[in-house]
């Protein structure tokens, strides 16, 4: 053997290589980390001119409404009143208004099909609905606080540098979320609020057990906490398996190549946490600025209404189970049919020269996978709606005030598992690469 061969067979040997063929992979954590680090750091940040005394005491009364649940999402930014305060929800509003256009807008429905050049100008036309929602959550924010009395200042002096402040914490975490997708590891917006419900269980937690709750129910929550974890792993792992063969395959000659047997893989929950997300955001937005616009002590007509909305719509209220329902169900069905277009599937497997045994493949293949796809997205919308609405009951019906429900349990398993098979194929990638190498070299 060689000298250059045998260097070569000894790459995957080398202790040296060997810790530099996952640099990649711990690049993306360590950025990731640092990433989170700043988003937790930026939290701490106030706007300038606030009431820190009232602001704390207007909280203290807020722990069981839309605020308290707001705060949550946003990983305790709002309580503080930092300049993140309005969280990556502005951003999350706009992502829906324009995957929503982009399905009865023909320009922007023509926009989803020109691929990387389509999907960068939706980004665009997202990020600036993210800033105009943002600036009217900020001027909304602010004349709540200057109503409820929670300034130091008022006018113009509070307004210019609050709004700039929410507005600029809310820019830049959509553009920390984008850097996270694309530089780290999982999807960014959804790491961020993965980051902000696990800052804040801790606190939930130990107001538990600062309530004097029983140690009965305490335990009944943590069975359930567990089965419910339980729950959603083995839903988000289970699939449907739709046969597809491969027509024979004459080639060179006189040469056939058999008929080849795969699956097509259809997830129960093909939507995700997206559903969960969406709906928690809709319910959140009208809520939260209906309160904040409701806090003077004479409320005009207006100020009446916002605050009748925001006590109609409070967590555990009958209308809010209802509309939160509603809304997962109608965005389970909405987001799979954006992942998952049956008329492409039909036509690229005839063109494939695969089909579906027992179905004719074209118009009867469309048909039949629309009629397996609106089963299985049935099924996952009343598991999502099951899983987070049954702690939101159960909450209500014992008295326990932390928010920590099944929304928020469900994002963050969901998240927690994605990141793992995004770690997982990473290291099945670099394998891979060893394997390539080791052959070659022999």
């Amino acid at each position: 053997m060689s000298k250059q061969s045998a260097s070569k067979s000894n790459i995957p040997l080398n202790p040296l290589a060997f810790i530099r063929k996952y640099d990649e992979l711990w690049r993306r954590m360590l950025f990731l980390i640092g990433a989170l680090i700043v988003y937790r750091l930026g939290s701490h940040i106030p706007v300038p001119g606030m009431n820190p005394e009232r602001l704390a005491q207007f909280f203290d009364g807020s722990q069981n409404t839309f605020l308290g649940m707001f705060n949550m999402f946003s990983g305790g930014a709002l309580e503080r009143m930092s300049i993140m305060a309005l969280g990556i929800m502005p951003y999350i509003s706009a992502s829906i208004v324009v995957q929503m256009m982009s399905t009865v807008v023909p320009s922007l429905e023509a926009l989803k099909k020109e691929g990387e050049t389509g999907r960068r100008t939706l980004n665009k036309y997202t990020r600036q609905g993210t800033l105009a929602l943002a600036f009217v959550q900020a001027v909304g924010m602010s004349a709540g606080l200057i109503s409820g009395g929670l300034t130091l200042t008022s006018g113009l002096g509070f307004y210019i540098p609050a709004v700039t402040s929410l507005v600029a914490g809310a820019m830049f975490l959509m553009w920390l979320g984008e850097q996270i997708t694309e530089r780290g590891i999982g999807n960014g917006i959804s790491m961020l609020i993965f980051a902000s419900i696990v800052s804040s269980a801790p606190g939930m937690i130990t107001q538990a057990f600062t309530d004097n709750l029983n140690l009965i129910v305490i335990l009944l929550f943590a069975v359930l906490g567990l089965a419910v974890t339980a729950a959603i792993v083995y839903i988000e792992r289970a699939q449907r398996r739709v046969p597809v063969n491969y027509a024979q395959k004459q080639q060179e000659g006189r040469k056939v190549y058999a008929q080849q047997q795969s699956h097509l893989p259809l997830k129960l929950n093909m939507a995700g946490v997206i559903p969960a997300i969406f709906a928690s955001s809709l319910l959140l937005l009208p809520a939260t600025m209906g309160q904040w616009a409701g806090t003077s002590a004479n409320p005009t007509t207006l100020q009446s209404i916002a605050q009748n909305i925001s006590l109609v719509l409070q967590p555990g209220s009958p209308l809010y189970l209802l509309l939160f329902a509603v809304f997962i169900i109608f965005f389970c069905y909405f987001y799979t049919a954006l992942m998952f277009n049956p008329s492409e599937v039909a036509e690229n497997l005839k063109r494939s020269g695969a089909y579906i045994p027992g179905i004719r493949p074209g118009q009867q293949t469309k048909r039949y996978l629309d009629f397996v796809l609106n089963r299985l997205t049935f099924i996952g919308a009343i598991y999502m709606t099951i899983i987070c609405l049954m702690p939101m009951v159960i909450q209500t019906s014992f008295g326990v005030s932390f928010q920590l429900g099944g929304a928020s349990l469900l994002i963050m398993v969901v998240v927690l598992m994605d990141f793992i098979a995004q770690v997982q194929a990473h290291l099945m990638t670099h394998q891979y690469h060893d394997q390539t190498l080791i052959k070659s070299s022999k």
